[in-house]
């Protein structure tokens, strides 16, 4: 897997226009939970059997960049909440899952 990182929030701009060519993963992890460390080891193992080859994938260290998770939240209208992972797709967040509930086959389903 391989995480484009994302530090700015002139970066979500980018990203929803990505979205319009090929969907887009964002992946909010707290670098001192050690939940959010499972479900980020989770996402990486299972990656690669995943069939998500075409979704690009967007790393952000919710410890560093607060304000960053804080504009992704406004501009998706969705609740923050740590780890967490969006799937934007055409512009618009279509998956929002947090913890343990994250299901890359959940992504593919609305991927396909």
């Amino acid at each position: 897997m391989n995480w484009s990182p994302l530090t700015q929030q002139d970066q979500i701009q980018t990203i929803i226009e990505e979205s319009k060519q090929a969907p887009v993963i964002i992946f909010k992890h707290s670098t001192s939970c050690s939940i959010s460390a499972t479900a980020k080891a989770r996402l990486e193992r299972q990656w690669d059997d995943a069939g998500l080859e075409n979704v690009k994938p967007y790393y952000l260290d919710l410890l560093s960049y607060r304000s960053v998770s804080n504009a992704i939240a406004e501009t998706f209208a969705i609740m923050h909440q740590s780890p967490q992972l969006l799937l934007i797709k055409d512009g618009e967040c279509l998956y929002d899952a947090s913890h343990m509930g994250i299901r890359l086959d959940e992504v593919k389903k609305q991927v396909a």
